[in-house]
């Protein structure tokens, strides 16, 4: 493998869960996918399939499109989630209400086995076992994944996920 410079021998493994609802959804996503990917260090592994969801949270607001990435970056994980943020708005987002819509929504998934959390992100994600929308996506592209903090296997987790959101696997890639 090329590193691009010498941080970059220390490799983590992060999980990105991608979603829009405003404007051409599926075109935010692909810019969000290509910003990651031109970080330096950063390196887009895999792209789950693109999936439209009900939205989570606010119900009176346009379908949501979602995906995961798997990422491999010679960042930390504050450095990688405010790399994120910045993304976010470079693309557009807005600041809006809570579970609103948005144009695009970068959320730090997984990083690594890390169990973290602070006024400023938690790791794993919250939400993450709670929604078929993030957990799908990561059982297509990483079956063998296991929630650092509840120590199952992503998909297995999925069956156990009582409301669904998701409403049909689309053909479109985004990377």
């Amino acid at each position: 493998m090329e590193y691009r410079s010498d941080r970059e021998s220390i490799r983590n493994i992060a999980f990105i869960g991608l979603g829009s609802n405003k404007g051409d959804k599926l075109e935010y996503l692909k810019k969000a996918v290509s910003k990651i990917n031109e970080v330096e260090s950063n390196r887009v592994v895999k792209t789950s399939s693109v999936y439209e969801t009900r939205p989570f949270g606010i119900k009176e607001q346009e379908n949501f499109f979602n995906s995961v990435i798997k990422l491999s970056t010679g960042k930390n994980f504050l450095e990688l989630f405010d790399n994120l943020k910045s993304i976010e708005k470079e693309i557009g987002r807005k600041d809006s209400v809570r579970w609103g819509p948005r144009e695009i929504d970068l959320d730090l998934l997984i990083f690594n086995d890390l169990i973290y959390s602070d006024e400023k992100v938690t790791i794993p994600h919250k939400g993450l076992a709670d929604r078929d929308f993030v957990l799908t996506p990561l059982c297509e592209i990483e079956g063998q994944l296991v929630h650092p903090a509840l120590n199952k296997k992503i998909c297995d987790i999925c069956v156990g996920v009582s409301e669904k959101f998701i409403i049909r696997k689309l053909s479109a890639k985004i990377l």
